[in-house]
Protein backbone atom coordinates (compact mmCIF):
# COMPACT_ATOMS: atom_id res chain seq x y z
CA UNK A 1 0.00 0.00 0.00
CA UNK A 2 2.89 2.23 0.65
CA UNK A 3 4.59 1.85 -2.15
CA UNK A 4 1.41 2.46 -4.09
CA UNK A 5 0.84 5.67 -2.27
CA UNK A 6 4.56 6.72 -3.51
CA UNK A 7 3.74 5.98 -6.91
CA UNK A 8 0.67 7.64 -7.14
CA UNK A 9 1.82 10.75 -5.49
CA UNK A 10 4.59 11.13 -7.65
CA UNK A 11 2.24 10.51 -10.79
CA UNK A 12 0.51 13.39 -9.43
CA UNK A 13 3.55 15.53 -9.52
CA UNK A 14 5.17 14.94 -12.65
CA UNK A 15 1.27 15.33 -14.43
CA UNK A 16 1.30 18.98 -12.32
CA UNK A 17 4.68 19.22 -14.02
CA UNK A 18 3.87 18.59 -17.07
CA UNK A 19 1.08 21.30 -17.15
CA UNK A 20 1.56 25.21 -18.35
CA UNK A 21 2.17 27.09 -15.37
CA UNK A 22 -0.63 29.71 -15.92
CA UNK A 23 -2.78 26.22 -16.80
CA UNK A 24 -2.29 25.25 -13.36
CA UNK A 25 -3.49 28.54 -11.69
CA UNK A 26 -6.40 28.97 -14.01
CA UNK A 27 -7.77 26.62 -16.27
CA UNK A 28 -9.61 29.12 -17.92
CA UNK A 29 -6.95 31.38 -18.76
CA UNK A 30 -5.19 32.63 -21.66
CA UNK A 31 -1.50 33.36 -22.35
CA UNK A 32 -0.02 36.04 -24.91
CA UNK A 33 3.05 36.44 -25.39
CA UNK A 34 5.53 38.26 -28.40
CA UNK A 35 5.79 41.41 -30.54
CA UNK A 36 6.32 44.86 -28.98
CA UNK A 37 4.68 46.52 -31.23
CA UNK A 38 1.84 45.14 -30.19
CA UNK A 39 1.80 44.48 -26.54
CA UNK A 40 -0.37 47.67 -25.96
CA UNK A 41 -3.18 47.19 -28.23
CA UNK A 42 -3.38 43.61 -27.15
CA UNK A 43 -3.42 45.02 -23.67
CA UNK A 44 -6.47 47.57 -24.91
CA UNK A 45 -7.97 44.02 -26.05
CA UNK A 46 -7.91 42.20 -22.98
CA UNK A 47 -9.16 45.12 -21.28
CA UNK A 48 -12.15 45.69 -23.47
CA UNK A 49 -12.83 42.17 -23.08
CA UNK A 50 -12.37 41.01 -19.80
CA UNK A 51 -14.93 43.79 -18.76
CA UNK A 52 -17.53 41.98 -21.27
CA UNK A 53 -16.25 38.95 -19.69
CA UNK A 54 -15.17 39.25 -15.86
CA UNK A 55 -14.43 35.39 -15.55
CA UNK A 56 -11.49 35.49 -18.30
CA UNK A 57 -8.28 35.93 -17.22
CA UNK A 58 -5.39 37.21 -19.77
CA UNK A 59 -2.24 37.63 -19.42
CA UNK A 60 -0.26 39.68 -22.32
CA UNK A 61 4.10 39.92 -22.42
CA UNK A 62 6.17 41.04 -24.91
CA UNK A 63 9.79 39.80 -25.89
CA UNK A 64 9.23 40.45 -29.61
CA UNK A 65 7.59 38.23 -32.29
CA UNK A 66 10.31 35.63 -32.03
CA UNK A 67 9.88 35.37 -28.68
CA UNK A 68 6.42 34.38 -28.69
CA UNK A 69 6.71 32.24 -31.93
CA UNK A 70 8.98 30.17 -29.76
CA UNK A 71 6.94 30.15 -26.86
CA UNK A 72 3.72 28.97 -29.03
CA UNK A 73 6.15 26.26 -30.43
CA UNK A 74 7.52 25.19 -26.69
CA UNK A 75 4.40 24.90 -25.70
CA UNK A 76 4.14 28.11 -23.20
CA UNK A 77 1.84 30.30 -24.77
CA UNK A 78 -1.85 29.98 -26.07
CA UNK A 79 -1.33 33.13 -28.79
CA UNK A 80 1.71 34.26 -30.29
CA UNK A 81 1.63 37.60 -31.15
CA UNK A 82 3.75 38.86 -34.30
CA UNK A 83 4.41 41.53 -36.82
CA UNK A 84 6.19 39.55 -39.13
CA UNK A 85 4.78 36.34 -40.69
CA UNK A 86 5.82 33.03 -39.31
CA UNK A 87 9.41 31.61 -40.60
CA UNK A 88 9.22 28.03 -42.49
CA UNK A 89 11.99 26.77 -40.23
CA UNK A 90 9.40 27.76 -37.22
CA UNK A 91 6.90 26.23 -38.62
CA UNK A 92 8.80 23.00 -39.16
CA UNK A 93 10.25 22.91 -35.80
CA UNK A 94 5.96 23.53 -34.70
CA UNK A 95 5.06 20.34 -37.00
CA UNK A 96 7.47 18.12 -35.46
CA UNK A 97 6.18 19.03 -31.91
CA UNK A 98 3.10 18.13 -33.37
CA UNK A 99 1.30 22.21 -33.06
CA UNK A 100 -0.42 23.20 -36.08
CA UNK A 101 0.60 27.29 -36.25
CA UNK A 102 -2.67 29.13 -37.19
CA UNK A 103 -2.05 31.95 -38.71
CA UNK A 104 -4.29 34.88 -38.17
CA UNK A 105 -4.65 38.50 -39.41
CA UNK A 106 -5.20 41.14 -36.60
CA UNK A 107 -4.49 44.58 -37.16
CA UNK A 108 -2.65 46.31 -39.94
CA UNK A 109 0.31 48.87 -38.98
CA UNK A 110 2.14 51.75 -40.53
CA UNK A 111 5.95 51.71 -39.64
CA UNK A 112 7.10 55.15 -38.58
CA UNK A 113 10.53 56.89 -39.25
CA UNK A 114 11.09 59.34 -36.17
CA UNK A 115 13.60 62.13 -35.30
CA UNK A 116 14.01 65.19 -33.02
CA UNK A 117 11.64 67.37 -33.09
CA UNK A 118 14.60 70.16 -33.72
CA UNK A 119 15.37 67.82 -37.14
CA UNK A 120 14.79 70.20 -39.68
CA UNK A 121 14.27 67.14 -42.18
CA UNK A 122 10.78 66.55 -42.82
CA UNK A 123 10.63 63.70 -45.44
CA UNK A 124 12.77 60.98 -46.77
CA UNK A 125 12.48 58.42 -49.73
CA UNK A 126 12.92 54.99 -49.27
CA UNK A 127 16.28 54.77 -51.06
CA UNK A 128 17.46 57.76 -48.66
CA UNK A 129 16.34 55.63 -45.63
CA UNK A 130 18.06 52.44 -46.75
CA UNK A 131 20.95 54.71 -47.44
CA UNK A 132 20.85 55.97 -43.27
CA UNK A 133 20.33 52.44 -42.35
CA UNK A 134 22.70 50.69 -44.08
CA UNK A 135 25.69 52.93 -43.04
CA UNK A 136 26.02 54.53 -46.10
CA UNK A 137 24.62 57.96 -45.87
CA UNK A 138 26.35 59.15 -42.00
CA UNK A 139 25.70 63.36 -41.90
CA UNK A 140 22.05 64.72 -42.32
CA UNK A 141 23.37 67.13 -44.33
CA UNK A 142 23.56 64.50 -47.17
CA UNK A 143 19.72 64.68 -46.98
CA UNK A 144 19.17 67.91 -46.66
CA UNK A 145 19.54 68.51 -42.59
CA UNK A 146 22.30 70.00 -40.54
CA UNK A 147 25.75 69.65 -39.98
CA UNK A 148 25.08 66.48 -37.38
CA UNK A 149 26.28 63.06 -37.61
CA UNK A 150 23.06 60.36 -37.92
CA UNK A 151 22.51 57.60 -34.75
CA UNK A 152 21.01 55.17 -36.19
CA UNK A 153 18.94 53.25 -33.49
CA UNK A 154 17.01 49.77 -34.32
CA UNK A 155 14.90 47.19 -32.56
CA UNK A 156 17.04 44.26 -31.71
CA UNK A 157 17.30 40.86 -34.09
CA UNK A 158 14.30 38.95 -32.20
CA UNK A 159 12.03 41.94 -33.59
CA UNK A 160 9.78 41.25 -36.26
CA UNK A 161 9.81 44.81 -36.58
CA UNK A 162 13.67 44.60 -36.88
CA UNK A 163 12.62 41.54 -39.54
CA UNK A 164 10.53 44.12 -41.36
CA UNK A 165 12.38 47.02 -41.72
CA UNK A 166 15.79 45.26 -42.88
CA UNK A 167 13.63 43.10 -45.13
CA UNK A 168 11.24 46.00 -47.43
CA UNK A 169 13.45 49.00 -46.56
CA UNK A 170 17.29 47.94 -46.51
CA UNK A 171 16.45 45.24 -48.99
CA UNK A 172 13.53 46.30 -50.65
CA UNK A 173 12.10 43.64 -50.82
CA UNK A 174 14.34 41.68 -52.84
CA UNK A 175 14.56 38.17 -51.59
CA UNK A 176 18.62 37.93 -52.90
CA UNK A 177 19.90 41.01 -51.43
CA UNK A 178 22.12 40.92 -48.49
CA UNK A 179 21.75 44.52 -47.11
CA UNK A 180 22.05 44.56 -43.58
CA UNK A 181 21.69 47.48 -40.93
CA UNK A 182 24.82 49.52 -40.55
CA UNK A 183 27.68 47.68 -37.14
CA UNK A 184 27.12 51.39 -35.82
CA UNK A 185 23.05 51.00 -35.07
CA UNK A 186 22.13 51.24 -31.92
CA UNK A 187 19.85 47.71 -31.22
CA UNK A 188 17.57 48.62 -28.73
CA UNK A 189 15.58 46.08 -26.56
CA UNK A 190 12.10 47.94 -27.49
CA UNK A 191 9.92 50.44 -29.07
CA UNK A 192 9.74 52.52 -26.06
CA UNK A 193 13.22 52.60 -25.37
CA UNK A 194 13.78 53.72 -29.43
CA UNK A 195 10.95 56.80 -28.48
CA UNK A 196 13.39 57.79 -25.56
CA UNK A 197 16.35 57.70 -27.16
CA UNK A 198 14.95 59.74 -30.30
CA UNK A 199 13.51 62.74 -27.70
CA UNK A 200 16.77 63.02 -26.17
CA UNK A 201 19.65 62.91 -29.30
CA UNK A 202 19.25 65.36 -31.89
CA UNK A 203 21.35 63.40 -34.35
CA UNK A 204 19.31 59.80 -34.00
CA UNK A 205 16.78 58.13 -36.64
CA UNK A 206 14.79 54.87 -35.20
CA UNK A 207 11.22 53.62 -36.68
CA UNK A 208 8.19 51.91 -34.45
CA UNK A 209 4.98 51.27 -35.09
CA UNK A 210 2.46 54.26 -35.38
CA UNK A 211 0.54 53.64 -32.67
CA UNK A 212 3.66 55.07 -30.30
CA UNK A 213 4.51 58.34 -32.09
CA UNK A 214 4.16 61.16 -29.67
CA UNK A 215 4.92 64.82 -29.64
CA UNK A 216 8.48 64.35 -27.95
CA UNK A 217 9.17 62.83 -32.08
CA UNK A 218 8.94 64.07 -35.29
CA UNK A 219 7.41 61.23 -37.55
CA UNK A 220 8.72 61.82 -40.85
CA UNK A 221 6.87 61.74 -43.91
CA UNK A 222 8.24 58.69 -46.61
CA UNK A 223 8.11 58.76 -49.76
CA UNK A 224 8.41 55.35 -52.54
CA UNK A 225 11.07 57.20 -54.48
CA UNK A 226 12.16 60.59 -55.85
CA UNK A 227 9.28 61.14 -58.10
CA UNK A 228 6.56 60.14 -55.14
CA UNK A 229 4.34 62.21 -53.06
CA UNK A 230 6.17 61.69 -49.36
CA UNK A 231 3.37 60.34 -46.87
CA UNK A 232 2.79 60.62 -43.43
CA UNK A 233 1.92 57.19 -41.28
CA UNK A 234 -1.53 57.67 -40.55
CA UNK A 235 -4.31 55.17 -40.93
CA UNK A 236 -5.79 57.01 -43.66
CA UNK A 237 -2.71 56.61 -45.98
CA UNK A 238 -2.05 52.81 -45.04
CA UNK A 239 -5.23 51.67 -45.79
CA UNK A 240 -5.31 53.60 -49.16
CA UNK A 241 -1.58 51.82 -49.32
CA UNK A 242 0.43 55.24 -50.59
CA UNK A 243 2.35 54.61 -47.24
CA UNK A 244 5.27 52.77 -48.29
CA UNK A 245 5.93 51.14 -44.90
CA UNK A 246 3.07 49.15 -43.84
CA UNK A 247 2.60 45.72 -42.86
CA UNK A 248 0.04 42.67 -41.52
CA UNK A 249 -0.48 41.91 -37.78
CA UNK A 250 -0.58 38.37 -36.76
CA UNK A 251 -1.65 36.52 -33.74
CA UNK A 252 -0.42 32.50 -34.30
CA UNK A 253 -2.54 29.27 -32.46
CA UNK A 254 -2.24 26.16 -32.10
CA UNK A 255 -5.13 24.67 -33.75
CA UNK A 256 -8.70 25.48 -33.32
CA UNK A 257 -7.45 26.21 -29.58
CA UNK A 258 -9.76 26.23 -26.12
CA UNK A 259 -13.31 27.53 -26.31
CA UNK A 260 -11.71 30.62 -24.17
CA UNK A 261 -9.31 31.41 -27.23
CA UNK A 262 -12.33 30.99 -29.74
CA UNK A 263 -14.12 33.29 -28.21
CA UNK A 264 -11.43 35.66 -27.21
CA UNK A 265 -10.60 35.69 -30.87
CA UNK A 266 -14.10 36.12 -32.14
CA UNK A 267 -14.20 39.82 -29.54
CA UNK A 268 -10.99 40.56 -31.95
CA UNK A 269 -12.14 40.24 -35.29
CA UNK A 270 -15.44 41.99 -33.89
CA UNK A 271 -16.76 45.51 -35.24
CA UNK A 272 -15.99 46.00 -31.13
CA UNK A 273 -12.48 44.47 -30.86
CA UNK A 274 -11.56 46.40 -34.37
CA UNK A 275 -12.45 49.51 -32.86
CA UNK A 276 -10.01 48.78 -30.32
CA UNK A 277 -6.87 48.84 -32.80
CA UNK A 278 -8.17 51.94 -34.59
CA UNK A 279 -8.60 53.32 -30.59
CA UNK A 280 -4.99 52.29 -29.95
CA UNK A 281 -3.90 54.00 -33.35
CA UNK A 282 -3.06 50.89 -35.48
CA UNK A 283 -5.49 50.22 -38.40
CA UNK A 284 -8.17 47.84 -38.62
CA UNK A 285 -8.65 44.97 -40.64
CA UNK A 286 -12.32 45.49 -40.95
CA UNK A 287 -14.91 48.59 -40.18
Amino acid sequence: MKQFLMTLMMFVILTAAAQPVWAAKNAGSIQVKGSDTMVNLVQGWAEKYTEKEPEAFIAVTGGGSGTGLAALINGTTDIAVSSREIKAQEKEMASKKGIEAREIQVARDGLAVVVHPSNPVSHLTMDQLADIFSGKVTNWTAVGGQDEPITILSREVNSGTHVYFKEHVLRKGDSKSTAEFSPDALLLSSSQAIADEVKSNKGAIGYYGMGYISPDQKALLVAKDASSQPEPPTEEHVIKGDYPISRPLYFYVSGEGSPELKKFLEYILSPEGQSVVSEMDFVPIKK
